[in-house]
């Protein structure tokens, strides 16, 4: 992807420094394919089972810039983001268990739980295939100072009073994200498992095998800085791939057998590949990548056994709810993981558009940086 352009916007003040009507906030949108910039929006309102948010953290995601390049095609002016946390502004009428002014996490997919998908045991698809995908795709996402929540009884998680905002938020996507990976990965008790490619997804999908018993994590990863939080997260063995050819190595380590499961956590054609060649027989290639460009992602057919190897390719979304975000912060709360160490930089909200051209070129080694309002 190209730099993305970003349009000087006018200038904002925060409420009671300027003139700026109260029912307006300030949110960082996507203005069309490759543009980006911050604009006054009103104060979104709540529906009865609804509710609204007033943000405190928010981590920007590679997915944002996805999105910005145009992997999900044109969107005009829509508030980017969907990892935040904050506090109740307001509650639907509907809505009970909750009050005014309590701290909650709010996962990046929120479903309805009540369509054939949600009840049917896929609630990450929705009302249809990414359908529990909302917040910047198909409606405002997070990052602006207020933000809406539909469904909140379900979607609302409470933040314990032992976790910060930047603890807590981390749960939105990344522990979701990276530990659905290694839950649909299958990974027998002290099996092997490959994890390709060491962002903020694969690296809490290094953690998530590990918590899940395997017995020998691999991490595929050429950023130094990467290997390193690789290797603090729990992989025994990091391969580079610019120096070796992963699959080969992956056989070596396993006595020629492969994998017991691969994990794909980039959303490219290549990991893909090198998951299936990996992979012994009977094996699971799990994907959670997103694989932003082409119109398919080719299987290698003879590593695939010709489609009849018994290898099992299982993807999944993030998935939501406020039992899911209760369960990982509980994870955080007891001392199983400890994401911080991901934080590489820190902006106010005022910077945010520093901040994501950052995020879009991997500058000075950023994996994720934290926005607070």
């Amino acid at each position: 992807m190209s730099h993305v352009k970003v349009k000087e916007a006018k200038p904002t003040h925060r409420a009671g420094k300027s003139s700026r009507p109260a029912a307006t906030m300030r949110a960082f949108v996507m203005r069309r394919i490759g543009e980006v910039g911050v604009m006054n929006k009103p104060i979104p309102e709540p529906g009865p089972n609804d509710a609204i948010i007033r943000t405190t953290a928010a981590l920007i995601c590679t997915s944002d810039t996805h999105t910005v390049a145009g992997a999900i095609g044109e969107r005009l002016n829509i508030t980017l983001g969907h990892e935040a946390v904050g506090v109740i502004h307001q509650l639907g009428s509907e809505v009970v268990g909750f009050q005014i002014g309590q701290r909650v996490a709010v996962n990046a997919i929120t479903p309805c739980y009540q369509c054939s998908y949600c009840q049917r045991g896929y609630s990450s698809q929705c009302g249809g295939m990414l359908g529990g995908w909302k917040f910047a795709n198909t409606k405002d996402g997070s990052m602006a100072e207020y933000f809406h929540v539909n469904n909140a009884q379900a979607n609302l998680a409470p933040i314990p009073d032992t976790l910060t905002d930047e603890q807590a938020v981390y749960c939105a996507d990344m522990l979701s994200t990276g530990f659905v990976a290694a839950e649909y990965a299958n990974i027998p008790i002290g099996g092997t498992v490959a994890v390709f490619a060491q962002g903020p997804v694969g690296l809490m999908a290094t953690v998530g095998a590990r918590l899940l018993g395997a017995g020998l994590v691999i991490g595929v990863e050429s950023m130094p800085n990467r290997q390193a939080m690789a290797k603090r997260f729990g992989a025994d063995v990091i391969i580079d791939h610019t120096k070796t050819d992963p699959v080969a190595e992956i056989l070596k380590l396993t006595g020629g057998q492969g994998v017991d499961a691969a994990i794909e956590a980039l959303g490219s054609h290549a990991t893909f590949q090198a998951c299936i060649k990996a992979t012994r027989p009977g094996g699971t290639i799990s994907n959670v990548g997103y694989h932003g460009d082409g119109d398919s992602v080719p299987i290698p057919r003879l590593e695939w056994g010709v489609g009849m190897s018994d290898k099992t390719i299982r993807t999944a979304l993030c998935p939501g709810g406020s039992e899911r975000m209760s369960r990982l912060m509980r994870l955080i709360e007891h001392g199983r993981v400890n994401p911080l160490p991901m934080t590489t930089h820190r902006f106010r909200f005022q910077d945010i558009e520093r901040a994501f051209r950052m995020m879009q070129t991997k500058e000075d080694g950023i994996i994720k940086p934290l926005i607070t309002f």
